[in-house]
């Protein structure tokens, strides 16, 4: 938990900046605004859909949160000195890599193929702003309150996704880097 919880101004302005950058580059890699379906619905919970990280919320939304607790902590670990705005433009930053590289080719097709996720074909910009913003409030969750309060949130969204949909941050990065085909199959019977 962090004692001095200010955060100025231009840590606003930064935030913002990202944001406008992340936009732009999703749109020059030709992302599109919105799902395809042209309808304003502001989540989707199917996961085996082309609408899958196409809306502002999804069940991935618990992932992102977790991103933010974990660069919380991270970067409090590696950078105890920096200020609190400075560790969160830093997880943004990161977070907002992440975004470029999960909507590149290679990572879209590395999904395709070794994941559950058939049907991925990138995230919509406002798929991804979104994605930014759940880490962020992640982020600012676990720089309010106690370190085992956030971890033992981050275990129930884990499981909770575990149940519902048989995914969750630790078996998505599990199989992007070292895809187990058992766990693909057990995936996969969720339809």
């Amino acid at each position: 938990m962090d004692k001095n919880w200010s955060i100025s101004a231009s840590v606003g302005r930064y935030a913002l900046l990202i944001s406008a950058m992340l936009v732009l580059l999703l749109s020059g890699m030709g992302r599109s605004w919105w799902c395809s379906c042209s309808e304003f619905i502001p989540w989707s919970f199917e996961v085996f859909s082309r609408h899958n990280s196409q809306h502002i919320l999804d069940w991935y939304t618990f992932s992102h949160i977790i991103h933010g607790f974990i660069f919380y902590w991270l970067l409090t670990l590696f950078l105890p000195s920096a200020s609190l705005g400075k560790r969160l433009i830093l997880a943004m930053l990161i977070e907002s890599s992440w975004e470029i590289a999960e909507n590149s080719s290679f990572i879209i097709d590395r999904y395709r193929t070794v994941t559950m996720a058939l049907d991925y074909y990138g995230d919509s910009i406002a798929n991804s702003l979104s994605d930014l913003c759940a880490c962020t409030l992640g982020f600012l969750f676990a720089a309010k309150v106690p370190g085992r309060i956030t971890a033992l949130l981050g275990v129930l969204f884990e499981l909770f996704t575990l149940v519902m949909i048989r995914d969750n941050l630790t078996l998505n990065v599990l199989m992007l880097i070292w895809p187990i085909d058992e766990i693909r199959v057990w995936q996969s019977l969720i339809h």
